[in-house]
């Protein structure tokens, strides 16, 4: 029997101990409701829970970042369902001025007024629609670019090829006696005089080829008729005096004149194009008939038209067009398009970063152009004009423009319905992810339970033990008594 060492108590004590530890652990664990609270709780685990947690809250901000750009992209789609409704008005308006039946004066200055406001406020949308400070519609201000406007054909008949800067223009090349329509008015293509004596010269031409016979040609009712000759054909009018030459005959044909031959008949337009007598200048144009034209006069009204309907919105540079090159093996005439243009703003990019990592392939891109009225092509659009051409030009550049809108305002849309996807996605991944790190780091409160109760019940047991350990060394002095 010992005082010093009372081992039963140092056990006791030190079961105790364990217990009143373990009891703490569960107390903490039950009242903060993480199982690990601590490293030492569980040092791997801690790891892998922060590592989620860092998930967690960085695809919570995605979340948050994608919401905001979905607002954004709201802001300018938004504006331009207004730009869109302003540029349907100016539909409106430009058919209406193409309408023969207006006052130049009066109705299509009315119009014109319309027009210009609605210009005006398409172009105040653009510079003042903002979300959070950031200017949505009047694109990148540090940076420019060409807008080349769109070809167009002004309505003729012919095939347009539209690339990014230039155009063509094919038709079929025009001949004698032809019918077309230019700027709404129906011309047929007259003769020339040298269209009359180049049929001259190619029945001298055939008879000389043949070396032998007679050739007929018809001047203006009369017939005369080439006799093969070495060395010069000769040509008599049939029931009247030999002519002299090849350039007396030729000399007959005047202003009006018509000459047959080899079954063609051709009558010349009545117009000063040599041997005239008028006294007008050679225009290419009937003087009796304004309707009846050249070829070549006809040429140059489809180069003005082909102009003017390319020049609608151009600012910085203006649309340019050949005379045109005709293609006798193909019976083509082809008009070359250099097209005009607009400098603007370039457009405005950003991106919207919605994932946890720093990973470029997190970020969406956001492009929005300048919708401003020169980058729509639609500044300074004029539909005054005596003859409603104008308007009718301004139909298609507006038709343009409001194409131009709808591919913003689609590519726009298809953006917020990714970025709806993209919310949905990281909501559902952040949810996940919850569950996965409350596994790790919760306390499961009803296990937890089971253990205080458990070392609740060993430490009272512990303090009982420990107080009889303690009485058992008592009966050391019933030896000393």
């Amino acid at each position: 029997m010992v005082v010093q060492h009372n081992m039963q108590a140092m056990n006791a004590n030190r079961m105790l101990n364990v217990t009143t530890s373990a009891q703490s652990k569960s107390t903490e664990k039950l009242s903060s409701g993480y199982r690990i609270n601590r490293a030492a709780d569980d040092a791997a685990g801690l790891t892998i829970s922060e590592k989620m947690r860092k998930q967690i809250r960085g695809l919570d901000q995605a979340s948050t970042n994608a919401e905001d750009g979905v607002s954004s992209v709201q802001t300018a789609e938004g504006a331009l369902t207004e730009v869109h409704s302003m540029l349907q008005r100016m539909n409106e308006l430009a058919t209406q001025a193409a309408n023969g039946t207006n006052s130049k004066d009066s109705d299509r200055q009315a119009i014109q007024d319309e027009i210009d406001q609605l210009t005006t406020e398409i172009d105040r949308v653009s510079e003042t629609t903002k979300f959070n400070e950031t200017y949505l519609l009047k694109g990148d201000k540090g940076a420019t670019k060409n807008v080349y406007m769109n070809g167009h054909d002004a309505g003729l008949k012919g095939t347009l090829t539209d690339s990014a800067k230039s155009a063509t223009f094919v038709m079929d090349t025009l001949k004698a006696g032809d019918k077309y329509t230019i700027a709404g008015k129906e011309y047929t293509i007259g003769s020339a005089k040298t269209e009359l004596t180049d049929l001259i010269d190619k029945a001298d031409k055939e008879l000389t080829a043949a070396a032998a016979g007679t050739k007929d040609v018809e001047i203006d009712g009369k017939t005369y008729t080439l006799t093969y000759k070495q060395g010069g054909n000769t040509i008599a009018e049939v029931g009247g005096n030999a002519v002299a030459s090849l350039t007396d005959l030729k000399d007959k044909v005047k202003e009006g004149s018509s000459v047959s031959y080899d079954g063609k008949t051709l009558t010349a337009m009545n117009d000063k194009l040599g041997g005239g007598t008028d006294g007008k200048a050679a225009d290419g144009i009937d003087d009796d008939d304004s309707s009846i034209i050249t070829a070549a006069q006809a040429k140059k009204l489809i180069k003005a038209e082909l102009i003017a309907a390319n020049n609608i919105g151009t600012v910085d540079s203006k649309a340019t067009v050949d005379d045109g090159t005709d293609d006798a093996a193909t019976g083509k005439t082809t008009f070359n398009i250099t097209k005009g243009y607009a400098t603007v703003a370039d457009t405005l990019s950003f991106n919207l970063h919605v994932g946890a990592d720093a990973d470029m392939t997190n970020k969406i891109n956001v492009n929005i152009d300048s919708m401003d009225s020169a980058s729509l092509g639609i500044k300074g659009l004029n539909i005054k004009d005596d003859s409603g051409n104008a308007a009718t030009y301004a139909v298609d550049a507006i038709s343009d423009a409001i194409s131009k809108v709808s591919s913003q305002r689609s590519s726009l849309g298809a953006v917020q319905n990714r970025l709806e996807h993209t919310i949905n996605n990281l909501d559902n991944v952040v949810e996940n992810t919850t569950t996965a790190e409350s596994r790790i780091r919760d306390t499961d409160m009803a296990s937890e339970m089971v253990n205080y109760s458990k070392n609740n019940i060993l430490a009272q047991a512990g303090q009982s033990m420990l107080a009889q350990a303690n009485q058992s060394t008592q009966g050391v002095l019933s030896l000393l008594q």
